[in-house]
């Protein structure tokens, strides 16, 4: 319905051309902007929801003081896995786990796993790629996701957090508790989760706007051969120069992957193209620019390196593994 509604206000209402470069990036601007606005309000109403019935505080407890020897990270990618969002969508439920207090570390398992190992890029592998190459890529993705997020987690990052985050935390923490002891019926707590959650998004709304306008004019904007130009000749330097490449672009895994297979047709080594398009899908401007609302910039630029770091190593070894 949304990509229905889009494409009629910029191609009818407007009356763009549908292969214009304008008319491809505002229509991309237009349908992003409102799934991931109402992204951000449902999740966030959801979350609230379980928040304020769910003993949260006694989940995080248990991930903080359990040794669960990489469970939690495990779940965490799985549930990344199975959740059908690009990075910039799986922002808005990466937010309501910082809210909740879930640790660090299983949080970031989770925002790289979304939109790598999703059951669209999964799909479009075993379609393009065949069984082989598709599951050596659900096992690097979720390996480097768990690996990433434990990383990170034993960084010690939380005070990088953003203070609205810290807020919430407390504010959420301190509501909780006293609708337990009031034992409020859901009907009246509804309301006030429902304001909260839209002010969420009034209060990331600005880092959205800007995060979607740099990837609609990526999207709109950059022709594919561009990168071909680069990425074609066999070197040492192609897998960290197609991760450079890609951090500009903002895609999903069901737009980038027919790209990855005019890539390998084209003779670019298969580890160099995925490189290419986890970076593209997993790391992002525009995914940096809704996480500020969040983070620090400090924490933006370590959780990037990091990732962008094993992505490298895990084109590396695709590179590695099918030239032998």
């Amino acid at each position: 319905m949304i990509q229905s509604f889009a494409d009629y206000v910029v191609y009818n209402l407007f009356g763009l051309d549908e292969s214009s470069r304008f008319g491809v990036a505002l229509n991309f601007f237009l349908y992003d902007s409102i799934k991931i606005i109402l992204l951000i309000f449902f999740i966030s109403l959801v979350m609230g929801i379980i928040n304020a019935y769910f003993p949260i505080e006694k989940l995080r407890n248990y991930l903080s003081t359990h040794k669960l020897y990489g469970l939690d990270y495990f779940l965490a990618a799985l549930f990344g896995g199975i959740t059908p969002f690009c990075s910039c969508s799986s922002v808005p439920l990466f937010i309501g786990f910082v809210r909740g207090g879930i640790p660090l570390g299983v949080t970031l398992t989770f925002l790289i796993a979304s939109p790598l190992v999703s059951e669209i890029a999964v799909a479009m592998f075993l379609g393009t790629f065949g069984l082989k190459v598709t599951l050596i890529y659900i096992i690097s993705g979720t390996l480097l996701s768990m690996i990433g997020g434990f990383i990170l987690g034993k960084m010690r990052l939380e005070n990088l957090l953003s203070n609205w985050v810290k807020e919430a935390q407390i504010q959420s923490n301190l509501q909780s508790k006293e609708w337990k002891a009031e034992n409020t019926p859901f009907l009246k707590r509804l309301p006030t989760i429902a304001r909260e959650s839209w002010g969420i998004v009034k209060g990331v709304l600005i880092y959205i706007i800007i995060g979607i306008g740099i990837g609609a004019t990526m999207h709109g904007y950059v022709p594919e051969n561009f990168f071909e130009r680069f990425l074609s000749a066999e070197n040492w330097w192609g897998v960290p120069l197609a991760v450079l490449l890609a951090v500009p672009m903002y895609a999903n895994a069901a737009g980038i992957v027919p790209i990855v297979e005019v890539f390998v047709a084209k003779g670019i080594p298969l580890g160099t193209a995925i490189a290419f398009m986890m970076s593209i899908i997993g790391l992002s401007i525009p995914e940096a620019t809704m996480l500020k609302k969040v983070m620090s910039w400090k924490l933006i630029g370590i959780f990037f390196a990091v990732v962008a770091l094993l992505i490298i190593l895990s084109g590396y070894l695709f590179n590695f593994f099918f030239t032998l």
